[in-house]
Parts: C-alpha cells; sequence; structure tokens
C-alpha cells in the first residue's frame, strides 16, 4: 500500500494483505464510484448479506490501523452505499484507495 501514510499501524508485511482485501472487494461488488470531494469518497456495491458483512468486517479492521478514515456503509434498495471521508491532511490516501478501487474494477470509471 504504497498510499499508506505514516500514521498507519498496520505492521509493513501486512499491508499488501490488506490492500488484496480492497483489490478483492472492488473486483467482486463495486458498482460504482463517486469523488463527492477532495476527501470524500462514495462506493456502491453490490447488495447481499456477504458483501455486506465482509465491507464491515474490512472497515473495522481498516479503521483500527488508520483511525483518520471515516467510514459509513448504508443498505439500500439499489445496493450498499460506502462513503469513505478522510481530514483534507489525508486527502492523497482516498486519492490512492480511489485509483485502487478504479484499477481493480475498471467497469466502473467509464
Amino acid at each position: 500500500m504504497e498510499w499508506a501514510p505514516a500514521e498507519c499501524t498496520l505492521p509493513t508485511e501486512e499491508r499488501p494483505l490488506r490492500a488484496t482485501e480492497f483489490d478483492e472487494l472492488f473486483a467482486s461488488a463495486l458498482r460504482g464510484l463517486q469523488r463527492v470531494g477532495p476527501t470524500h469518497l462514495r462506493l456502491r456495491l453490490k447488495n447481499g448479506a456477504q458483501t455486506e458483512e465482509a465491507t464491515r468486517d474490512l472497515v473495522a479492521r481498516e479503521t483500527g490501523c488508520c483511525s483518520f478514515f471515516a467510514f459509513v456503509l448504508t443498505p439500500g434498495d439499489d445496493g450498499l452505499i460506502l462513503d469513505i471521508e478522510v481530514p483534507a491532511v489525508h486527502a492523497k490516501v482516498l486519492d490512492g484507495l480511489t485509483a485502487r478501487a478504479i484499477e481493480a474494477a475498471p467497469q466502473v470509471a467509464s
């Protein structure tokens, strides 16, 4: 996770595994994304209990090592909405996560 900030407490050797978890979530469940602002990313994920459980688990663990992230997962009729916000000082981290999502699920960028 080359975009991980110095404040991240996840051990360096575990960062590639966490990046892979995000990649897998994006590849399997990402249906759309919107950069609401420089510090706010909104992801639309496919509906389903398994996706919701996996997403809640992943964002809980990510918040544990990078507490500056604010994740809000909202179930809806059209899918799950995951809002991700960061302080302005960490906007580049959100840029990296956005790029990673587009790379893992290029269909959402078109």
